[in-house]
């Protein structure tokens, strides 16, 4: 049919009638896909929501095209433009694949042109990934026109097919572009959230900050894109971070150094929260809380420990220690005055009994004041809770002993025993034991 329609001098009318069935059967098959044409205005109006859902079935039906239409079509072109005709189907199958490659890339320009959001990343990347894969299958069917004898050609070299392709390849590399661009621009954006998170709420009982999940959790999966990240980020980093000090020899890796600017902001972020908190211990309180989740996190994630390194982790490390410290310091330290025996209580060999009597009052005083305001307070973290509970136990509960042993036989037993002895060694051992569960109702009847 070819054949004498070309002869009979129907050229133009047998190409454009396949190629008008060829383009409506590749819009079938992306139907069918889930994936529909839509316009550009359309496409920046429409709900995240919905977008996400049109994204994820524009990347299955381009994925498809590139690695199963394309192929089809050409070989449909070279069975039906055969001999004579072959470099018409060249033309042919070159326009085809031009026209339908660059209906669906408008789609993608509508995405790149949609207002900028942190929980667009990860579609635009995919994005991003389809069309970087699927440029090579372009640049070989180029390759093939350019220089015929690769192609199993006739030698004819198809000077139009080879520019519909050319321009193709162009449009491919432009859309990778735009979407490189808009991701790294969102990731960098994340730069200004966490700055104008500046909240004057603190997070009650010192818990681990909605920001510090929020963040932590994102990261983990953005390096999960790490590869993909890295070369945009190599294509479209922003200059100023060239000169930027670099982590662990990260200095070449732009994404790297943009990520560790995130988790720096955060620490610098949160450290400005926990001077929030009025009392000094339920700061470090939430300090530890915040700094474990967020190398619990890391350690976590082969991907995102990877791009951190192991020289912040240790740092972050190190900051744990001091805040468990802080808190010691500020909540127990003082306790342990009260139980020391700096020559006030016994004076020559004797003791003094006022001055003992004010010593219980002040060591009983001080535990209802931690059972009254630490009662509320929480460590979310396991671990970090029993090591917290360990850490006090193995400092307080000897103190308390011994001081109880040196001391209680000088109450007449009865009435004054009980007035100033209100605890017993394992009563303090259960007082520990309840802290940081952020359950007041519990302690204050304990402390009744």
């Amino acid at each position: 049919m070819v054949d004498i329609m070309v002869a009979a001098g129907y050229e133009t009318e047998c190409t454009q009638v396949f190629l008008v069935a060829r383009r409506n059967a590749l819009d079938t098959t992306l139907m069918s896909l889930g994936y529909e044409k839509a316009s550009i205005d359309d496409v920046v109006k429409m709900a995240w929501e919905g977008l996400e859902t049109e994204i994820g079935a524009w990347i299955k039906a381009f994925r498809h095209t590139v690695n199963v239409g394309l192929s089809a079509e050409h070989d449909l072109c070279a069975r039906v433009f055969a001999g004579s005709n072959a470099v018409l189907g060249r033309d042919i199958f070159a326009d085809l694949a031009r026209s339908a490659m660059l209906q669906m890339l408008n789609f993608t320009e509508a995405v790149a042109m949609t207002k900028r959001a942190a929980e667009k990343l990860f579609k635009v990347l995919d994005m991003y990934e389809a069309i970087r894969d699927g440029a090579p299958v372009v640049d070989a069917y180029l390759s093939s026109y350019e220089n015929p004898e690769k192609g199993g050609g006739d030698g004819i070299r198809s000077i139009s097919g080879t520019e519909a392709l050319a321009d193709l390849k162009s449009e491919l590399a432009s859309v990778r572009a735009r979407l490189g661009e808009s991701a790294a621009a969102i990731f960098c954006d994340l730069e200004s959230s966490i700055r104008a998170d500046a909240g004057k709420q603190p997070v009650p009982g010192g818990a681990v900050h909605p920001l510090t999940r929020y963040l932590m959790n994102y990261l983990k999966y953005v390096c999960e894109y790490k590869n993909t990240l890295e070369q945009v980020f190599r294509e479209h980093h922003r200059p100023d971070t060239d000169d930027s000090p670099g982590h662990e020899g990260e200095s070449s890796n732009p994404f790297a150094l943009q990520l560790m600017e995130v988790m720096e902001l955060l620490h610098g972020n949160l450290e400005a929260k926990s001077k929030l908190y009025k009392d000094l211990a339920l700061s470090s309180i939430f300090l530890m809380n915040n700094g474990r989740y967020m190398l619990q996190k890391i350690r976590g994630s082969p991907e995102i420990n990877a791009v951190v390194g192991e020289a912040w982790a240790r740092k972050r490390s190190t900051d744990l220690r001091q805040y468990h410290k802080n808190y010691q310091r500020e909540t127990w330290g003082r306790v342990l005055n009260v139980l020391r025996d700096d020559g006030g209580i016994t004076v020559k060999g004797h003791v003094s009994k006022p001055v003992l009597k004010e010593r219980f009052k002040q060591f009983n005083a001080a535990m209802d004041e931690i059972q009254r305001t630490q009662g509320a307070w929480v460590v979310s973290d396991e671990q970090l809770q029993s090591e917290l509970r360990v850490s006090i136990a193995s400092v307080i509960v000897p103190a308390y002993r011994s001081f109880l042993g040196r001391f209680a036989q000088h109450f007449t037993a009865g009435r004054q025993t009980e007035k100033y002895i209100k605890l017993s060694g394992e009563d303090l051992e259960n007082i520990i034991e309840e802290l940081f569960e952020g359950n007041t109702a519990s302690m204050t009847r304990r402390r009744n």
